[in-house]
């Protein structure tokens, strides 16, 4: 065939795919990214072309909506599917049908739920090889939620994956990092995609990605929340949907599939795995919040684009064949979480851990990898490690993912923002938590913290600098509530989110992100003149401050030699300083009978921020 007729037959393909995607009774169903052979995955605007095909042809299963806008202007798209015309959470929760939200494209890069996810809905709506997989549940699917990150497509985006041609970039418009803002909610695809939640409150998050790391026979790795962060009903349906019943059904199509791989050491796998650090700032660990379980799919960077929409594919649909056969569990499952969460709150006693540590005792694990070899690189001046996927290869390795909590508080019965702070307040209305708020000054004494000794990162992590340490004790302060400022009881739902956000110690506290970092900051300072004159007067009143004075001058030689160190020695201690109130941390923390006995004239019902 000559060359001008290999161009014109190219060229005729691309009119007949153009042609499919402008007709919406066209019969070819064939999506953008197995018409490319899955060397390509197809932009935003095809994407919605074959979507908005699928609606017009099943428009009693599909329906298309927005739920949000990104920085660069462009919509945010979800897809309700349900076997019944079921396109609302009221109804769903009215038929007792669970809610599955199923999202791909957070790091757009990794983009296999998007194209799985258009070949699924065409299986269940238009070929029916899965005709009554939606009849008992009601399918969210978010194609890409980084919509503007998909956009901003290039080869060079992730150098450790195969595949397709073009990949999405990492972070959003503001580049941002969207699993890791589930908490602090700075993006506005985040704040979009939290009303999406407390509109569904879904009974299950998928969540699809690509992993990076070493090279192994799986096409497919999985992750699900440490059984200590769940409420115990939940982890015990997670366990049994995924380990006992999907799994096992998706490997007999064909995969092999493994426990997310977090090696200890990526230049020796031999040396075992470990947990990978999820935390609330994830998807998961966001969803365990809020009593609800969720799957991390990971597709192997290495396989084959195809194998990989493929791996996706097999699973998601795997997982609701299950859901739709048991769906008055998966009901029961998170309306119990949330009862205990609810009832936890009239438990003085009840202990919630803020942070976990690794459990020191391992199980074995046998990693099914490839042969490998270690050689020292004159390049980097360490170990360099080379793959043969030509022999596969089964290791015994020590799995050490298994974690226990570390730091756990008593919460209160209810916290209290004075109003002034209405950032902190803007966070509860992003995370739909409840609260009321008083309708006059009232002047309370409460439980609070001082912090001391602030340390923050060096460098910026997800747009702010990360207050790593600081020395806290709780201590009873009386202030003065202005009108306005918020109550917000625990005996709700998502009470771990408010935990979270306002425990001090959380690894995604509102302060460790940043968002207090003002009460750190003196306002007032002396003159050194005046102060000389303070240090004499503080040194003949108190003996015991002058022996430590001296002390420090003897055993720090830089305190000694900084003379305004030496004058701020004395002002510190004053109670010119003391009336700053540097470091009290503002939100406070009532028992029961403290917030029983709030005089009820004051609180001013009905404020309840939940979209």
């Amino acid at each position: 065939m000559s060359l001008r007729h290999v161009l014109l037959a190219a060229l005729l393909g691309v009119a007949a795919i153009t042609a499919h995607a402008a007709d919406p009774t066209a019969t070819d169903w064939t999506t953008p990214a197995e018409a490319a052979q899955f060397r390509t995955t197809p932009s935003y605007a095809d994407t919605l072309v074959y979507l908005k095909r699928l609606q017009q042809a099943a428009p009693g299963v599909i329906r298309l909506g927005t739920y949000g806008t990104t920085p660069e202007g462009r919509p945010m798209t979800v897809v309700i599917a349900s076997g019944d015309g079921t396109f609302d959470p009221v109804a769903a929760r009215k038929a007792g049908k669970p809610i599955v939200l199923l999202q791909a494209g957070i790091h757009p890069g990794e983009i296999e739920g998007k194209d799985a996810g258009l070949m699924l809905l065409r299986d269940i709506a238009i070929t029916h090889k899965y005709p009554h997989v939606l009849d008992h549940l009601v399918l969210v699917y978010v194609p890409v939620f980084s919509v503007d990150g998909h956009a901003n497509s290039s080869p060079y985006h992730r150098i450790n994956q195969n595949g397709p041609d073009s990949m999405g970039f990492r972070g959003q418009s503001q580049y941002l990092n969207l699993n890791r803002d589930y908490v602090k909610a700075d993006a506005p695809e985040m704040l979009a995609w939290l009303k999406l939640w407390q509109r569904w409150l879904p009974d299950f998050l998928i969540d699809v990605h690509t992993t990076d790391g070493a090279d192994y026979q799986y096409d497919l790795t999985w992750y699900t929340e440490d059984p200590h962060k769940l409420d115990p009903v939940v982890s015990a349906w997670q366990h049994d949907m995924i380990v006992n019943h999907a799994i096992p059904a998706y490997e007999k199509r064909g995969h092999l599939a493994s426990i997310y791989l977090e090696f200890k050491d990526g230049r020796d796998p031999r040396k075992g795995i470990e947990n990978f650090g999820s935390g609330q700032r994830f998807s998961t660990g966001y969803a365990a919040l809020q009593n609800r379980p969720a799957l991390l799919i990971e597709t192997h960077m290495l396989k084959p684009y195809a194998n990989r929409v493929h791996a996706v594919y097999d699973l998601v649909e795997l997982m609701l064949e299950q859901i739709n056969q048991h769906p008055a569990t998966l009901l029961a499952t998170t309306a119990k979480a949330d009862a205990d969460t609810v009832a936890r709150a009239r438990d003085a006693q009840a202990r919630v851990p803020l942070t976990f540590k690794p459990d020191p005792q391992s199980t074995k694990f046998e990693l099914k990898g490839y042969a490998f070899s270690l050689s020292h690189s004159d390049i980097s001046n360490s170990t360099w490690i080379q793959y043969d996927p030509s022999q596969p290869k089964t290791y015994s390795i020590d799995n050490w993912n298994g974690l226990l909590p570390g730091l756990s508080i008593t919460p209160p019965t209810a916290y209290v923002v004075p109003a002034q702070w209405t950032t902190i307040i803007d966070k509860l209305d992003a995370h739909g938590i409840q609260y009321r708020r008083i309708d006059q000054p009232l002047t309370i004494r409460a439980e609070g913290y001082q912090l001391d000794h602030p340390q923050w990162a060096s460098k910026p992590f997800e747009g702010h600098l990360m207050l790593r340490d600081f020395d806290l004790h709780a201590v009873s302060r009386e202030v003065v509530l202005p009108a306005g400022s918020v109550i917000v009881p625990l005996d709700q739902r998502a009470a771990n989110v408010a935990i979270n956000l306002f425990e001090p110690q959380a690894p995604d506290s509102l302060l460790r992100w940043g968002y207090l970092d003002a009460i750190f900051e003196a306002k007032e300072y002396a003159e050194p003149r005046v102060l000389e004159k303070l240090a004499r007067e503080m040194l003949a009143k108190n003996p015991a401050l002058k022996t430590e004075f001296e002390q420090k001058l003897h055993d720090d030689p830089a305190f000694a030699a900084n003379s305004q160190a030496r004058l701020d020695f004395f002002f510190l201690r004053s109670p010119w300083y003391a009336a700053q109130q540097v470091g009290a941390y503002p939100v406070l923390r009532l028992d029961a009978a403290q917030l029983q006995n709030l005089p009820s004239g004051h609180a001013q019902a009905g404020t309840t921020r939940t979209p």
